[in-house]
C-alpha cells in the first residue's frame, strides 16, 4: 500500500513539473489583490480609476502593434508562399488586417487586406472546406473584403464559389470530419461569418440548416456506435480520438451549434445540445482544466486547442443560451486555470499560446462586465508586449495568424476595443 501512495505521489510529482514546464510562472498581482477600487499601483498600469484602459497602457500597446507590423512584413516574406489558409498562411493575415481596419478605420487597411486576400485566392486547391484550412476562408474573407470595397461583383462571385462547396460538407462521407479545423463546424462558421460581416440572409436559412442537420446527423450515428446516444447525443472524433477541445473537439462544434445564427431550434438544442455540454462538463480535472479528449487523463494542456481556454467559450454560450449559472461557475473556474497557466512556455499565438488564452478573459468581460476579467486580459496583453523576450519556443509558422505574431498583433489590437474584441475564425 505504501508503494502505492508513493508512486501515486511520484506520479502527481512528474505531472506538476510538467505544467511548470508548460508554463511561466504568473508574475502579476491578481486584481483582487490591489486595493478595493482595483486601481493600486499595479492596476493602474493598465487600467485607471474608473476600470477603463490607461492611456500610457493604449499608447505602449499602438507601439508594440507598429513594430510587430514591421517584423511581420519583413518576416513573410520568406513565408510559404502555397499556404492560402487562415490558420497559417495568407488569409489569416488579411484577416488580421480587416480587424486593424475594424479597430482603426484606416483605408490603408483595407487594402492590404485585399493583397492577401487575393494572393490566397490565386492558390485555392479545393481539398479541404473549412474557414481556417481550406478554400471556404478564403473566399468568405475575399467575399467581405471585397463588399467593404464596394466590389459587388466580386463579393458575389466569392459568395457562390463558398457555396458550391456545401456539396462535398453535406455528403455523408465518413472521410469527412466534423470538427472546426477541417470539419462541418469548420464551414458553419464560414457561413456564418459571411451574415454577420454582410447582412442577415446573405447566406439563405436553408443552406444554413442542411450544413447544420449534416453535424448532428454524424453526431447522433458517432454517439448510437459508441453507445453514449443517453449521456452524449451527439459524439464526434477526429482521428480516430474523441477529442474535446475547441479545434478538433466536442466544445468547438457544441459552440457553433449554439450559435444564435445557426437557427438551431431551442427544443433540440436543450434535449440535444445541453446533455453534451454537461457530459464535457463532467469530465473537468479537479484544477478546473479539461483534458485534450476523453480518453486522456493528463493535466497538462491550457491552450485554445485543447484545455479550459477553449471550453470556457463553450460553457459561455451554454450560459448566454440556457440561462443556468453553473455554466457561468464553471467559466470562471476555467479563467482561474488560465490566470495561473496561461503564460505559455509554447509562444504567444492564439492556437496554443499566451494571446489565445488572453481571448478568454475578454469573453468573460464581454459577458460579465466584470473588471477582473479586463484586468487579466490586459496582464495577457502586457505579457505580449515583451514578445520574444522570454525564452518561448519559435514557431514553425512565426508570423502567421493562428501560430505566431500576426495572431499577438489582432490580440493586442483588441485593447482598443475590448467590449467588442473577437477571436478570429472562431467568435461571432
Amino acid at each position: 500500500m505504501g508503494d502505492n501512495v508513493s508512486k501515486r505521489f511520484k506520479l502527481m510529482s512528474s505531472a506538476d513539473a510538467e505544467m511548470e514546464e508548460r508554463s511561466f510562472p504568473n508574475p502579476y498581482p491578481d486584481w483582487d489583490q490591489g486595493s478595493s477600487s482595483g486601481s493600486d499601483g499595479n492596476h493602474s498600469e493598465v487600467l485607471d480609476a474608473e476600470g477603463t484602459l490607461s492611456a500610457s497602457f493604449q499608447r505602449k500597446v499602438q507601439s508594440k502593434i507598429k513594430d510587430l507590423l514591421q517584423q511581420m512584413e519583413e518576416g513573410l516574406k520568406t513565408a510559404d508562399p502555397h499556404d492560402f489558409s487562415t490558420y497559417t498562411g495568407w488569409t489569416g493575415i488579411a484577416l488580421l488586417y480587416l480587424q486593424l481596419y475594424r479597430v482603426s478605420h484606416e483605408a490603408s487597411h483595407l487594402q492590404r487586406a485585399l493583397d492577401y486576400v487575393k494572393r490566397a485566392m490565386r492558390i485555392l486547391n479545393g481539398r479541404k472546406v473549412t474557414f481556417l484550412c481550406g478554400d471556404a476562408g478564403p473566399l468568405a474573407v475575399g467575399a467581405v473584403v471585397h463588399h467593404k470595397l464596394n466590389n459587388s461583383a466580386d463579393s458575389k462571385d466569392c459568395l457562390s464559389r463558398l457555396i458550391q462547396l456545401q456539396r462535398s460538407v453535406l455528403s455523408p462521407d465518413a472521410e469527412m470530419p466534423d470538427e472546426l479545423l477541417y470539419g462541418r463546424a469548420g464551414y458553419l462558421y464560414s457561413l456564418l461569418y459571411i451574415n454577420k460581416e454582410i447582412g442577415a440572409n446573405t447566406v439563405d436559412e436553408d443552406t444554413i440548416t442542411k450544413v447544420v442537420t449534416a453535424i448532428m446527423e454524424s453526431g447522433k450515428n458517432m454517439s448510437a456506435e459508441q453507445k453514449k446516444t443517453d449521456r452524449c447525443p451527439l459524439l464526434y472524433e477526429w482521428h480516430k480520438k474523441q477529442y474535446i477541445g475547441a479545434a478538433h473537439g466536442l466544445a468547438g462544434i457544441y459552440y457553433m451549434l449554439m450559435q444564435p445564427e445557426a437557427q438551431v431550434h431551442p427544443d433540440l438544442l436543450s434535449e440535444i445540445v445541453r446533455p453534451c455540454i454537461d457530459y464535457v462538463r463532467s469530465k473537468k480535472f479537479r484544477s478546473g482544466n479539461f483534458p485534450s479528449s476523453l480518453s486522456n487523463e493528463s493535466d497538462r494542456l491550457v491552450h485554445w486547442c485543447h484545455g479550459a481556454a477553449g471550453v470556457v467559450h463553450m460553457l459561455l454560450m451554454a450560459h448566454k443560451v440556457f440561462k443556468e449559472e453553473k455554466y457561468l461557475k464553471e467559466a470562471a473556474e476555467c479563467a482561474e486555470v488560465i490566470w495561473q497557466r496561461g503564460l505559455l512556455r509554447k509562444g504567444y499565438s492564439i492556437c496554443h499560446g499566451t494571446a489565445g488564452n488572453g481571448y478568454a478573459f475578454l469573453s468573460l468581460y464581454k459577458l460579465t462586465q466584470e473588471k477582473k476579467y479586463l484586468y487579466r486580459a490586459c496582464k495577457f496583453a502586457e505579457w505580449c508586449l515583451d514578445y520574444g523576450t522570454h525564452g518561448c519556443r519559435i514557431p514553425d509558422r512565426p508570423y502567421s495568424l493562428f501560430e505566431g505574431m500576426a495572431g499577438t498583433i489582432h490580440y493586442l489590437s483588441e485593447m482598443a476595443q475590448p467590449e467588442a474584441s473577437c477571436f478570429p475564425a472562431f467568435e461571432l
